[in-house]
């Protein structure tokens, strides 16, 4: 093969191996939608016109394999390291959220206990957090607070508040005490919470496991070059090299993302 169809041939790996990490959406993109928290595109349609930049920039700038393979690489790692960490924010983000609602039923639970009305329990419950100000107003000008209760409920780990919503109507209807029945949902959400954690718990060995796995190449790498080979060459400096340390950096990260999609679908359903 020529100098020219090696370059053509490492350039489509290459492209190819750094879209599919781009592009790659595992299942924690359920959990943020299709946009993410803190911007209105797509993380998806962010990303990937920087992937074809840097292949157009380096195939233009350089017509050896690692001037097209490396730039590629390189917005492939970024992207997913970037995606790794987006989806920790929203993890974090989520659980807040859980712990939040749990806080709300509790505090709706006295003040309507104490002979607070509706509007003024969710006007008080608003003050303290935001995301309830829907609702809130929704129940001042005599809306329908179900509805805003389940429209709330499409925030990332604010699937509870369905519940709330449910109790908010059956209790309208039938005219039981809403104060009692958001104590027991209270106790539900706490208890569910808790089987969370216990499955958390469970997962983080499998986890720490993948992460391991996918860190011992790294390993394998300084303990060649100890034992006196240079392994660091052939991968960035011959075509075949760069086609395995291309393949090798796809296949780890296909692996971490299908172990999150697994256990995150565990948490979700567990």
């Amino acid at each position: 093969m020529t100098g020219a169809g090696t370059v053509t041939v490492v350039a489509a790996v290459a492209v190819t191996v750094a879209g599919g990490i781009v592009l790659l959406a595992p299942a924690r993109q359920r959990l943020a939608g299709p946009a993410d928290r803190d911007g209105g595109r797509p993380a998806r349609g962010r990303l990937l016109p920087a992937v074809v930049v840097a292949a157009v920039v380096a195939m233009a700038g350089r017509g050896s394999p690692q001037g097209v393979v490396l730039p590629l690489l390189a917005v492939a790692l970024g992207a997913a390291v970037v995606r790794g960490l987006a989806a920790r924010r929203r993890d974090r983000a989520a659980a807040e959220v859980r712990r939040r609602v749990v806080d709300l039923c509790d505090a709706l639970r006295s003040e309507l206990a104490a002979g607070q009305t509706a509007a003024g329990a969710l006007d008080r419950a608003a003050a303290e957090w935001p995301l309830v100000a829907p609702a809130a107003q929704a129940a001042r000008t005599g809306a329908d607070l179900v509805a805003a209760l389940r429209g709330l409920a499409a925030t990332p780990g604010g699937d509870a508040l369905r519940v709330v919503a449910a109790a908010w109507q059956v209790a309208h209807r039938t005219g039981h005490g809403l104060a009692d029945t958001l104590g027991r949902v209270a106790s539900d959400l706490r208890a569910a919470e808790r089987t969370r954690r216990v499955v958390g718990g469970e997962l983080a060995s499998a986890r720490a496991t993948a992460r391991l796995l996918a860190g011992l190449p790294v390993l394998a790498l300084v303990m060649g070059s100890g034992a006196g080979a240079d392994p660091l060459r052939f991968l960035l400096g011959h075509p075949a090299g760069l086609a395995c340390l291309a393949g090798g950096l796809a296949a780890g990260y296909a692996g971490l993302a299908w172990i999150e999609a697994l256990a995150r679908d565990v948490d979700r359903h567990g």
